[in-house]
């Protein structure tokens, strides 16, 4: 005779934050202070000591490659459909004392449409680029705009042959304005140690930047002032 067998009482999801000592409202301050704000990991550490919790920077610094790639996912169901007009250029950052390489792309309203952080600044890193990009957002642009790099044309008509590949003086300006934010937010980063921790904080310094212009339907009942910060309590209780 069988024995019988009882279901399981349902429980829900465990949360991404079980096991940290510290409670989801600290961790997510933390966050989103460091990508928001040009912060180092200290600067942080300072501002929450004075606020009586004594977080040392080097968590922080775990928190935000932890969480950053985890909040980003849950909020990609809210996030806003890209443009068909796409800005893309790259640019360059240290990591670790060696250059790399990141290609990014803005639409015509200004959201981050991907990026990719590379070793190479070739033909390759062109083609991964332009085939992870629309399959990312689900969109295929009708229009890039590009500088006069000689691979994009090539690649280009090789991957989204109907788009009408546009090169002009000062046409590029949009993405050449957002590669100046980024630059300017990592200047006070001193400087980024490994290719992972480049691809997390960048990626991050996107999410919160297309989150602050209100490019996914989170908090928007919220003043524009405190959207980022609804939105990022939000999705806390998401993960």
């Amino acid at each position: 005779m069988k024995a019988s067998t009882r279901s399981r009482p349902w429980q829900p999801p465990k949360s991404a934050f079980a096991g940290f000592r510290f409670p989801p409202e600290v961790i997510v301050v933390a966050y989103r202070w460091y990508l928001r704000f040009n912060l180092s990991y200290r600067d942080v550490e300072g501002l929450l000591v004075e606020r009586g919790v004594g977080v040392d920077h080097v968590t922080v610094y775990r928190w935000v490659q932890r969480f950053t790639p985890l909040l980003a996912d849950a909020a990609r169901f809210a996030r806003h459909s890209a443009g068909d007009r796409w800005f893309v250029d790259e640019t360059y950052v240290k990591v670790n004392g060696v250059w790399r390489y990141v290609y990014r792309a803005v639409d015509q309203y200004g959201q981050v449409v991907d990026l990719l952080v590379s070793p190479r600044r070739d033909a390759d890193a062109a083609r991964q680029f332009f085939r992870r990009a629309p399959s990312t957002m689900k969109v295929t642009p009708s229009e890039v705009v590009t500088d006069a790099a000689t691979v994009y044309p090539r690649v280009l008509d090789e991957l989204i042959p109907q788009a009408w590949h546009h090169v002009e003086r000062y046409a590029n300006n949009p993405i050449e304005a957002d590669h100046s934010r980024l630059k300017h937010r990592l200047r006070s980063m001193r400087g980024l140690r490994t290719d992972q921790t480049a691809r997390v904080i960048i990626a991050g310094h996107a999410f919160t930047q297309n989150l602050r212009r209100g490019y996914y339907s989170i908090a928007v009942d919220v003043p524009p002032v405190r959207r980022i910060a609804a939105a990022f309590t939000e999705l806390a209780r998401a993960v």
